[in-house]
């Protein structure tokens, strides 16, 4: 992996620092649900701070469509994150390229997301927005692995305007992600759930030749019963991908990679948490008590320990998407269960973020169970499915040889 890092930046004392992490934290009535995100950002800001820095976090926080809404102030995560360093954030509140440079050690400007041309599509505006960040430092570190897959002015135009290097949570995520593309440790088990599958096929279709077993879970888990034949009730199910799945299928087969598709699933009479439900086999999901009209709402007991043996079994596994509608209890232990393989993996277990993380955190799983828990669901896809990431390229990036 060749990248900026930071000790290109050099000598570091006196200096300020723009930094953009990725605080795009769930929130409830004005309360962090899951601060995973910002404990992330401790460790690239503590090691400018120890080096002599000060520094200005820059991030966004959901999508204010380019103006100001107190539902998405940065304030309480500003909070929280001088919890978690044992110092002193200030917080600036108003529009971030309005603000005047702080003088604190650590500075918190508002969302980036309060002015448009955070994410506009005009190059020239996103190239102005950064110059207008620009006045906050005299040197760049991007952190915000979750938006590195996105040419918006404090990922990209940024890191052209001022000094910039990769902080240690960027340069974490992909000697991961490296590893579950370039030199995995066989056999290698990929997880994916979720809802969609046209969501997955760039993974699938990347990952196909590397992997030794597929496990499809989650809402998707419909369009690959369809493709062999069964029907799905009012299952989740993306029709057109039949063709495009069945075609996968055939490829596994010629490669030798083994797809586990669920055996059993728990169905239930309405998308609800306390909806009737039953355990019926995957091919038989019209046959049961709810007839055409059943919804599939989570992998069965049968299939879970399937997979669970499977995880047990690799000695690589990169989980991404849920096995089930985890919020609803009566639907959550498929998701359980594979997380609870994962922690038992003798080898590298990736949970690759977004929904992921948020289920494993939710199911009362912590982040140390496993062996790495990205920030980046859909960065961390898009790395896996061997696109261009502008975030990192203008960082210099180019994978190993």
């Amino acid at each position: 992996m060749t990248m900026r890092t930071l000790d290109s930046l050099g000598d570091l004392v006196g200096t300020r620092v723009v930094v953009r992490c990725d605080l795009n934290v769930p929130l409830k009535d004005g309360r962090i649900t899951d601060d995973g995100r910002v404990r992330a950002s401790v460790p690239t800001l503590t090691s400018l701070l120890d080096a002599g820095a000060t520094v200005t976090v820059i991030s966004h926080l959901g999508r204010p469509d380019g103006s100001p809404n107190p539902e998405y102030s940065l304030e309480p995560v500003a909070k929280r994150l001088g919890e978690l360093l044992g110092r002193e954030v200030a917080f600036v509140p108003g529009t971030a390229g309005d603000a005047e440079p702080g003088s604190a050690p650590v500075t918190v400007l508002e969302n980036l997301r309060f002015d448009p041309r955070e994410t506009s599509k005009d190059a020239g505006e996103r190239r102005a927005y950064a110059e207008a960040l620009a006045k906050h430092g005299s040197a760049f570190v991007s952190d915000g692995f979750g938006v590195v897959h996105r040419k918006q002015a404090s990922v990209y135009e940024l890191a052209q305007v001022l000094p910039s290097a990769a902080g240690l949570l960027i340069a974490g995520e992909l000697s991961v992600l490296e590893r579950l593309t370039e030199r995995p440790e066989k056999p290698y088990a990929v997880v994916l759930g979720g809802s969609k599958v046209s969501d997955k096929l760039g993974v699938i279709d990347h990952l196909l030749p590397r992997v030794d077993t597929l496990l499809i879970g989650g809402g998707m888990l419909f369009t690959f019963l369809a493709a062999n034949g069964s029907k799905v009730g009012k299952s989740l199910l993306e029709a057109d991908q039949i063709p495009t799945v069945q075609e996968y299928l055939r490829r596994a087969e010629d490669l030798g990679v083994t797809i586990l598709i669920p055996t059993d699933v728990v169905v239930a009479a309405a998308f609800a948490a306390d909806a009737a439900h039953e355990t019926v086999a995957a091919d038989a999901i019209e046959d049961s008590s709810f007839g055409a009209d059943a919804v599939g709402l989570d992998i069965g007991p049968e299939t879970a320990a399937a997979f669970a043996a499977a995880i047990a079994a690799s000695k690589t596994v990169f989980w991404n998407g849920p096995m089930g509608v985890f919020e609803f209890p009566s639907f959550a232990n498929g998701t359980k269960r594979v997380a609870e393989a994962l922690t038992e993996v003798d080898g590298l277990s990736v949970v690759g973020g977004g929904d992921s993380a948020a289920a494993v955190r939710t199911l009362g799983f912590g982040d140390d169970r496993f062996g790495h828990i990205s920030t980046g669901g859909g960065a961390s896809l898009e790395f896996l499915e061997g696109k261009h990431l502008p975030g990192l390229e203008v960082l210099g990036w180019e994978a190993d040889a």
